[in-house]
């Protein structure tokens, strides 16, 4: 017998690529559930799969950065002391990526990349051992949400927020809708979706210089890259990643900020006309502005 639950939850989460960088993501997941019926008829309540599975989901991947261990530029260094954990991507020609942080704000995947295949092993481990004994497997389907505008990946730290999307290197997979004078404007879209294609956006009074971090760069220094640290309720984030990958902006990185940060951009090159953004943070939800 087989129970499946579709759209069981939005995984909104960050992960390192040797191509790409640092890059947001956004998956919904569906369930499958092999097994027997229980004494109640069935394989496993509803309710308990919603719960329970949901937040294991949550728990071990949602508001992560998402590390491939087996990836050679992957360097780990723990400090179990502490409950902090020192990531060093070393990506050449000056595009290594650094951090700094807490335990728990990542996800260390077993595998040379970061894919829907070596996510969902590694959910499905962490998830098996939460089974009852009538469940005999499970199988997770993990995809992006069909977008048919533009759309872009971004990731992002809320120093300020009391929850998870605290953690210096989360993000979202996230479309944009743009109307200039009430009109619709795929090409307005198109400049959000390029400029921000892989991009960390990161708010100017996190920036730190580099005697304010603890890590270092053989050799070499950080001119070409901007260095965040801060402060919150789960511990110290630090970050060094590469300018060329980076946003920088006067306010919090909110996505009520980064609506209103590109509406007002627009606003700069097109004083005659007004504007309107419907800014997206993954999926169905987001903040709309005016300029």
């Amino acid at each position: 017998m087989q129970l499946f639950v579709n759209d069981l939850t939005v995984m909104d989460f960050s992960y390192l690529c040797p191509k790409r960088g640092m890059v947001g993501e956004s998956w919904i997941v569906d369930v499958i559930l092999n097994g027997d019926l229980n004494e109640e008829s069935m394989v496993l309540d509803f309710a308990k799969v919603k719960k329970q599975l949901k937040y294991l989901i949550d728990q071990h991947i949602d508001h992560k950065l998402l590390v491939p261990v087996d990836h050679p530029f992957s360097q780990i260094v723990r400090d179990n002391k502490n409950d902090t954990v020192k990531v060093d991507f070393m990506r050449p020609h000056g595009l290594s990526i650094h951090l700094h942080c807490p335990d728990d704000a990542y996800a260390f995947v077993y595998a040379e990349e970061v894919t829907m295949p070596s996510v969902s092993d590694y959910l499905k481990d962490v998830i098996a051992t939460h089974l009852p004994d009538n469940v005999a497997g499970i199988e997770l389907n993990l995809r992006s949400e069909i977008i048919d505008s533009p759309y872009y990946h971004y990731t992002h730290g809320l120093k300020k927020h009391d929850g998870n999307c605290q953690r210096i290197a989360h993000g979202h997979r996230s479309k944009v809708l743009v109307f200039e004078d009430d009109k619709n404007s795929v090409k307005l879209q198109q400049y959000w979706a390029k400029r921000w294609q892989d991009i960390y956006i990161g708010s100017h009074e996190d920036i730190v210089a580099e005697n304010a971090v603890c890590f270092s760069l053989d050799n070499s220094d950080f001119s070409g890259h901007w260095l965040f640290a801060y402060e919150a309720s789960q511990g110290r984030f630090e970050l060094a990643i590469p300018k060329a990958e980076t946003e920088i902006i006067d306010t919090d990185t909110t996505v009520e900020c980064l609506a209103q940060f590109m509406a007002d951009e627009h606003k700069k090159m097109g004083k005659q006309h007004t504007y309107k953004v419907l800014a997206f943070e993954g999926v169905g939800k987001g903040a709309i502005a005016y300029a």
